[in-house]
């Protein structure tokens, strides 16, 4: 088959594309070309890379018919963040195409309330993010279910894996937070370092993907998570990563608003989003409906980002 792939070279693409490839698929890359793969991996050279600036041909109304008019049959959109984006999209390819997989995110639920949270759960969506999101899946799910889009959305945690920095302990991207933990030093926590995140390895994201294009005859008109099996305090998370350096971590608490005011604006935002929403959400879906199941733990796949930083000379 034809597959197109929009936003084939970040987290998920690294590891997506290839395997593509060699399932014998004809390959069509569509991305702004700022960056490369992750990975190195031979299959690229089979892949037809295409530049493009989607915000600017969305804006033109143009890019919808700038993939349909690449026949493929199976399109993959990893970088749609509008309802008005999908609908472009969706409006182009329709009848022309056999799946169209979205790929969204656990934040279209919002807040946890009953865990772990399965898909069919209310959806109390929060910020423009998770708002855009929620809105991008009720909009394809019901053009699935009235019109027979083949549309099916794929919802990732807290993407991680070699390459790029995860989520830490803090809830936050600041490398110092590993730094600390790594030497034993004394890291202080918001509350009581309860609330959760919910990694996935990007690998497992990319299996998600194929695992529903398998799947298609029931992974159609559906949505589907792709998370590690099980959320991480953020305490749990933190002994995780100093035992993985030979350390007990040493942990202190704060309430919210003296703990906010202990690091950056931009730290303090990216935390309060993470553990406002303190997912927790279900893999059951996913092994019954498509047989797939994540190969890797939460702390397994931010370990191995960790490792990449610490090889690379990010955390010292």
């Amino acid at each position: 088959m034809r597959t197109v792939v929009v936003g084939g070279t970040g987290h998920i693409g690294t590891y997506l594309v290839p395997e593509l490839v060699r399932l014998g698929h004809e390959v069509v890359v569509l991305s702004r070309g700022e960056r490369s793969p992750y990975q190195s991996n031979g299959a690229w050279s089979r892949v037809r890379m295409i530049q493009v600036d989607r915000a600017a041909e969305d804006a033109e109304g143009t890019f919808g018919t700038r993939v349909a008019d690449l026949q493929p049959d199976v399109v993959i959109d990893l970088i749609c963040f509008t309802e008005d984006s999908a609908r472009q999209l969706a409006e182009a390819v329709r009848g022309k195409i056999q799946h169209l997989l979205h790929c969204g995110t656990i934040w279209v639920h919002g807040p946890s309330a009953t865990v772990p949270t399965r898909e069919d759960a209310p959806r109390r969506p929060f910020g423009d993010y998770g708002i855009n999101k929620a809105a991008i899946e009720t909009y394809l799910l019901d053009r699935a279910r009235r019109d027979g889009l083949p549309a099916t959305l794929i919802h990732p945690g807290h993407i991680s894996g070699p390459g790029w920095t995860p989520i830490n302990p803090a809830a936050n991207l600041d490398l110092g937070v590993f730094e600390k933990l790594a030497r034993g030093d004394e890291l202080t926590l918001p509350n009581l370092g309860l609330e959760t995140i919910q990694h996935v390895h990007a690998a497992d994201v990319a299996g998600m993907f194929l695992a529903a294009l398998r799947n298609r005859s029931v992974a159609i008109g559906e949505s589907f998570h792709a998370v590690a099996e099980g959320a991480m305090t953020l305490r749990g998370y933190a002994e995780g990563v100093a035992g993985s350096f030979g350390q007990e971590a040493r942990l202190a608490f704060l309430p919210w608003e003296e703990w906010r005011q202990t690091v950056s604006e931009g730290d303090a935002a990216a935390t309060y989003d993470h553990i406002a929403h303190s997912p927790h959400c279900s893999m059951e879906k996913a092994a019954r409906l498509l047989g797939f199941r994540p190969r890797y733990s939460p702390l397994e796949a931010t370990l191995e980002a960790i490792g990449w930083l610490v090889d690379n000379g990010k955390i010292t």
